[in-house]
């Protein structure tokens, strides 16, 4: 069986209630919902979340939550391993069907496409992979970064390349934040996620965005917008 775990907390901080919050003219998490459902990759698209409303909201969505996940697995600082190890028990021990592989999508990644999730199952498979993940690349040289001294002046991190030109800089690559495709004993084992035998998927810059602040939530609507996604096919 494959399972889609989407974790939706109910304790945000710095966006109150952001993971049922209207973007786009939806719930936050019905993206990552509809991406799911429309992948055809899972058996179970499953919300993991504390919160009665988030629960609620969720289920108008498609998604099923068939359990209330524990406070302790709920603050601030609860890493997603374990929280998607705690789904994958929970489905196994209430039913006949063990859990292959599971994709943890994040609730706040409306930019995650069906497409996108279909790759990542495949290159899983194919790969061999404990983990695949998407990433997107830094749009500067992290070779080149600086730094504000207490003082207010600036330093280079790597001052050896004050004079290296961009092109002849290796690439560097962050999360993307989206989406994590595991085997089921690699969630259950604790296996790092960024580990030897993990895979990207690398997607463009313009259809990645971290949603943490006020700030980054406009942004984000602004470029969902133009990418002409509202209210089209997650296909």
């Amino acid at each position: 069986m494959k399972i889609a775990v989407i974790p939706a907390r109910g304790g945000s901080k710095r966006i109150p209630r952001k993971n049922i919050r209207p973007f786009c003219g939806r719930p936050m998490l019905a993206w990552s919902v509809q991406a799911a459902l429309d992948s055809g990759c899972f058996d179970r698209v499953i919300v993991s979340t504390d919160d009665a409303e988030i629960a609620e909201v969720a289920r108008a969505c498609g998604a099923e939550v068939p359990f209330l996940r524990p406070a302790a697995l709920s603050d601030d600082h609860t890493p997603t391993s374990p929280v998607i190890a705690h789904a994958i028990a929970e489905v196994e021990a209430a039913s006949a069907t063990s859990v292959a592989q599971a994709c943890c999508i994040y609730a706040t990644a409306p930019f995650v496409t069906a497409a996108d999730l279909r790759a990542g199952l495949e290159l899983l498979e194919r790969g061999g992979a404990d983990f695949v993940f998407s990433v997107t690349s830094y749009a500067f040289p992290i070779q080149r970064a600086i730094r504000i001294t207490e003082t207010g002046h600036v330093a280079m991190f790597q001052p050896e390349h004050f004079t290296t030109r961009s092109q002849d800089l290796e690439e560097a690559w962050h999360d993307a934040g989206q989406f994590y495709w595991g085997t089921a004993s690699a969630w259950t084992s604790g296996l790092p996620i960024f580990g030897a035998n993990c895979l990207p998927l690398r997607l463009p810059r313009y259809r990645v965005q971290d949603i943490d602040t006020p700030e980054d939530w406009e942004r984000a609507e602004w470029m969902f917008r133009a990418l002409g996604a509202e209210g089209a096919e997650r296909a």
